[in-house]
């Protein structure tokens, strides 16, 4: 008579080793996942984030740790054709890189692929392009860029600066160009006095909007617009509606419908009460009132997440 078959060699469901290789495989996806929020430590990690979620098309010069005088120059930009990673070209004489934050395919380790493709850029050779896979070096992006530094930002209306002034646009990408340039929506970055997170205005058409990229904890903001929903003070003024918030890269994103008849310059002062409002309400720390809870149920219901 045949041995009686063994069991699986799998522990038992509900055992203790089950429990403990459970634990261990959950704490092995957490190693694995990336961080929740990516650009954190760096002085500019909203505009980060802006530039690589909806912004079409804007430049911002890197501020490397590398001393300038043994290097490239660097720009970190929206995207550049084909939605390379990054490129090196000659104008004026000198090679600059560019990085770019909107990648196909996008990169499933942001923050290390980044760093990789900036310290590549910072001494390539102009007419080369990265390629990951063959990148020798696997720096953090703290040591590579200069965390204190911020953004100084240009906002681009096209796709010009794909190309040094004066060439032509290549036959083979010259239909991607022009519908790369007729996908760019009018687009400003604001600044408020408090000069806290992003905020970022567009023109879509029937109306504008302003993305609101703020840098504090998700509850502590979600908690402060709920205190200004209830109070009827969660505007940017006449003209303007609170939309909803989306989820971005670990960052709460308010979003507000706006007057397009209006040019983004005159949202200034709707803009700075309003920041003051949440400065306000964020240093707020008494318990919600029954209507604040209910404010904030409704805005928490209209919320997705886009990264």
């Amino acid at each position: 008579m045949g041995k009686k078959s063994k069991r699986g060699s799998g522990p038992r469901p509900g055992s203790n080793r089950a429990e403990r290789v459970a634990a261990r495989k959950a704490r092995q996806a957490a190693a694995l996942a990336p961080p929740p929020r990516p650009f954190a430590g760096l002085a500019s990690e909203c505009d980060f984030v802006a530039l690589r979620t909806f912004v079409a098309s804007a430049t911002a010069r890197l501020e490397l740790a590398e001393p300038a005088d043994s290097r490239n120059e660097v720009s970190i930009v929206t995207i550049l054709p084909g939605a390379v990673p990054a490129l090196a070209r000659e104008a004026d004489g000198a090679t600059e890189g560019f990085v770019g934050l909107q990648t196909d395919p996008d990169r499933s380790a942001l923050t290390v692929e980044l760093a990789a493709a900036v310290a590549w850029a910072a001494h390539a050779d102009a007419g080369s392009e990265f390629d990951l896979d063959s990148a020798d070096e696997a720096p953090t992006l703290d040591e590579v860029l200069n965390t204190d530094a911020t953004l100084d930002i240009t906002v681009h209306q096209d796709f010009g600066w794909w190309f040094v002034e004066g060439t032509d646009v290549p036959p083979e990408i010259a239909a991607m160009f022009e519908r790369a340039n007729e996908s760019v929506l009018p687009t400003a970055r604001l600044v408020v006095d408090s000069g806290a997170g992003a905020p970022w205005w567009v023109d879509a058409g029937e109306r504008a909007h302003l993305r609101w990229i703020r840098p504090e904890p998700e509850d502590d903001l979600m908690s402060a617009m709920a205190r200004l929903h209830a109070a009827g003070r969660l505007t940017m003024g006449e003209g303007s509606r609170f939309a909803g918030s989306f989820r971005t890269h670990g960052l709460l994103v308010p979003v507000f419908d706006l007057d397009n008849e209006m040019h983004h310059e005159e949202w200034y002062a709707g803009l700075n009460q309003l920041d003051q409002y949440l400065g306000e309400a964020l240093a707020d720390t008494s318990p919600l009132t029954i209507d604040q809870r209910s404010s904030r149920d409704g805005i928490r219901g209209r919320q997705v997440t886009l990264r």
